[in-house]
């Protein structure tokens, strides 16, 4: 009672003195904007903290030999490039950042990005048993879940000295472009294993076909592993994808500084700047929005990306490494990729891993298994690595449903391809 009293005191006569009502005043706006400060301080640091164990853990050391002497991405033989000269260009920037080396293994490391953390409340409780599997499955690798409130750091981190894909990185107005473009950036910068969050592991890293010794009897030097997310073979395949053939990136395992991937980065870091100085960036390009961003940042522009990579390696060694099993067919008898070029026809009905040089492509079963058709086999075949769940985690909630649209309506209207003869060499 005594207490109570001297509070009504104290009150009435703050409301009779002027000046104690502004000491009052000021003291109550100091206290909020250091609580603020402190709250806002302790953000960051959690961030930079997190940022910070991430790439002390994720680390992965380079060669002399990796260092690149000429910025031909094509070019095989590698030298040491002490620095970079004052005008280089993007590529120039990418590839001396971040050099690349086929004989070094593909790091052990897990990648996968969500909006909260694992630990948050907010986190789904069916994304944290896929994310379960990835760390069940693979104790031999590095798990790193990385939510929104930490991506931006950490590739601030990583790309400091590339201000252009840093701007790029900024200015995607969408948080899928951003997820796209987050995973070739990891990827490039610490390579390892990029899944997206509703996929699930089914068999650990260590036993894929990527991780053998030799491959077709011959030293295995993949630096890329890509899977068949796509091969419609039917008239009418552009209503539902935007390639004949679409290589998948929601799984994608990879070495740092892969050229593919560098040279990826660079065109959607071009593209981005392109539609800032035109005032596009928002303006929806293609028959809707979902393909503006299969071509702007997902597997359209990802799968031009791979097949120019080829091409371009064709192009400087037509004696490269080319290992394709796939039986002769309609679309493959006669074809010379010398001559005509490497595009879908090369790899469609293929069900054996093909070998490019330092790229490896899984048929659709290693990460697309279970879709039901496309030749596509049961998540329990042996080869089949990935499972993607088709959660639509980059959709907004209203827009999200158990299974990917374009996968349900071209199953529903899918005639099942005709068979090719195997023909005789």
């Amino acid at each position: 009672m005594v207490q109570l009293k001297a509070v009504k005191s104290t009150f009435k006569t703050v409301q009779r003195n002027k000046r104690a009502r502004t000491i009052l005043l000021t003291g109550l706006t100091i206290f909020c904007l250091v609580s603020v400060y402190r709250s806002v301080y302790g953000i960051a640091n959690s961030n930079n903290s997190f940022v910070e164990r991430v790439l002390r853990n994720t680390k992965t050391p380079v060669t002399d030999a990796a260092q690149f002497a000429s910025i031909n991405i094509f070019k095989q033989d590698t030298g040491k490039q002490d620095r970079l000269a004052d005008d280089a260009t993007l590529r120039e920037q990418l590839h001396f950042q971040f050099p690349y080396s086929r004989t070094d293994p593909i790091p052990k490391l897990i990648w996968q990005t969500w909006k909260y953390p694992r630990d948050d409340e907010e986190f789904s409780s069916t994304f944290y048993k896929f994310t379960e599997k990835w760390v069940e499955k693979n104790p031999d690798h590095i798990y790193s879940l990385i939510p929104d409130s930490v991506a931006h750091d950490l590739v601030n981190h990583l790309y400091q000295t590339v201000p252009q894909v840093l701007r790029a990185y900024e200015l995607l107005p969408k948080p899928i472009l951003k997820a796209d473009f987050f995973r070739y950036l990891i990827l490039f910068a610490r390579g390892g294993i990029y899944s997206d969050v509703d996929t699930v592991s089914l068999k650990p890293a260590s036993t894929w076909v990527s991780s053998n010794t030799t491959l077709y009897d011959q030293p295995n030097e993949a630096g890329l592993v890509v899977g068949i997310e796509a091969d419609p073979d039917r008239p009418d395949w552009d209503k539902y994808y935007a390639k004949r053939v679409q290589f998948c990136q929601w799984t994608i395992q990879a070495k740092p500084g892969h050229p593919m991937l560098g040279e990826l980065i660079a065109r959607i870091t071009e593209i981005t700047l392109q539609k800032e100085k035109d005032g596009t960036l928002k303006r929806v390009v293609g028959k809707d929005a979902g393909d503006d961003i299969m071509n702007w940042t997902g597997p359209g522009i990802f799968t031009d990306e791979v097949f120019k990579y080829m091409n371009g390696v064709m192009k400087y060694d037509p004696n490269v490494k080319v290992i394709n099993p796939t039986p002769k067919n309609e679309y493959n008898k006669g074809l010379n990729i010398a001559r005509d070029g490497v595009d879908w026809h090369f790899f469609t009905l293929m069900e054996e891993p093909v070998v490019f040089d330092d790229v490896l492509v899984l048929p659709i079963t290693g990460f697309s298994p279970g879709v039901g058709h496309m030749g596509s086999k049961s998540p329990e075949h042996k080869d089949a690595y990935v499972r993607h769940m088709f959660e639509g985690s980059w959709k907004p909630e209203d827009e999200r449903m158990n299974g990917d649209e374009s996968m349900k309506k071209s199953k529903k209207s899918y005639r099942k391809p005709r068979k090719s003869p195997v023909q005789k060499d």
